[in-house]
C-alpha cells in the first residue's frame, strides 16, 4: 500500500496542465507585508489542488503559516513559511515557492506576545511530521469529472485520514495550532437561552475538530483579516500606466 500511496502522492503533486499561473503579490511585496502568524492561502497549480478546490468549493487549495526567519538563515530568500507538503511532510519553505501563484493573506487579530510565541513554537515543533497519506486514496476519487459526492458530505471527506498525530494536512495543522492558543477560526456557535437579558444573548463557541478545517475557512472566518498588499502600500489608481486603447 505504501508503494501505491507514494506513487499517487507524486502524481497528485505534479503540476496540472490546465492551470494558468497568476501572481497577485510577488515575494518581495509579501515579504514587506507578512507578519508572524499570518496564514498564506495559495490557489495551487497541482493535480491535488483540483480535488481540494472541488471538495471545498473554493479558490484556495493550500495554506501555510508565516513564522519569519526563526532559524536566522539570512540571505535573500530564507525559509519563512511552514507548511505540510504532500511529499516532504511538514517543512519550511521560502516565499519564492509561490511567486507565480495566486495568494491571499489572512491575519489573526490582537494576539498577545505569549500566544504568538506559543503558536510559532507549536508549528515549528512539528517540522518533520509526515503528510497524512491515507487521504490520498480519497482525494483521487474526486479528480473524476463529476464525483458522486453530495455537497453536504464533502467537508467530512477531508477528515478521512489516519488520525495519527504525527501526520498532518496543511489546513488541519494550522487549525490545530490556533486551537492550541484558544484562537477561533470557524467555531460552532450556540445561543445560551438561559442567559438572555433584554435583547442581549450570550454566545457560546464550541471548537470544531481540527481535521474538519480547510484552507477556505481562514478566508471566510470573521476572526481573520484579509490583507491585500497593494492596498496596504497605499494604492492610488491614478498612478496606473494604462496601455493606449487601439483606435
Amino acid at each position: 500500500m505504501n508503494i501505491v500511496t507514494n506513487w499517487l502522492a507524486r502524481y497528485l503533486d505534479s503540476p496540472s496542465r490546465d492551470y494558468s499561473a497568476v501572481s497577485t503579490s510577488p515575494p518581495r511585496v509579501l515579504a514587506n507585508i507578512l507578519q508572524p502568524a499570518d496564514v498564506l492561502l495559495v490557489e495551487g497549480d497541482r493535480r491535488i489542488s483540483v480535488a481540494i478546490k472541488y471538495l471545498t468549493q473554493s479558490t484556495w487549495s493550500h495554506a501555510a503559516v508565516y513564522v519569519g526567519d526563526v532559524f536566522e538563515q539570512g540571505g535573500d530568500d530564507p525559509d519563512v513559511l511552514i507548511e505540510a507538503d504532500l511529499e516532504a511532510g511538514v517543512v519550511m519553505v521560502p516565499l519564492s515557492k509561490y511567486e507565480n501563484l495566486h495568494t491571499r493573506i489572512c491575519r489573526p487579530q490582537n494576539l498577545t506576545d505569549e500566544d504568538l510565541q506559543g503558536l510559532i513554537d507549536f508549528i515549528v515543533a512539528r517540522i518533520g511530521y509526515q503528510y497524512d497519506l491515507k487521504n490520498i486514496i480519497d482525494l483521487v476519487r474526486y479528480l473524476l469529472p463529476t464525483p458522486p459526492v453530495p455537497v453536504r458530505w464533502r467537508r467530512r471527506m477531508i477528515a478521512l485520514g489516519s488520525g495519527d498525530p504525527t501526520r498532518a494536512i496543511c489546513s488541519t495543522l494550522i487549525a490545530e495550532a490556533f486551537q492550541s492558543i484558544g484562537y477561533p477560526i470557524l467555531p460552532t456557535i450556540e445561543i445560551d437561552q438561559s442567559k438572555k437579558t433584554g435583547h442581549a444573548e450570550r454566545e457560546i463557541m464550541h471548537i470544531r475538530h481540527h481535521s474538519l478545517y480547510t484552507p477556505r475557512d481562514f478566508d471566510i472566518s470573521p476572526f481573520f483579516e484579509v490583507v491585500k498588499p497593494n492596498l496596504v502600500k497605499g494604492f492610488n489608481y491614478k498612478n496606473i500606466n494604462w496601455a493606449k486603447k487601439l483606435q
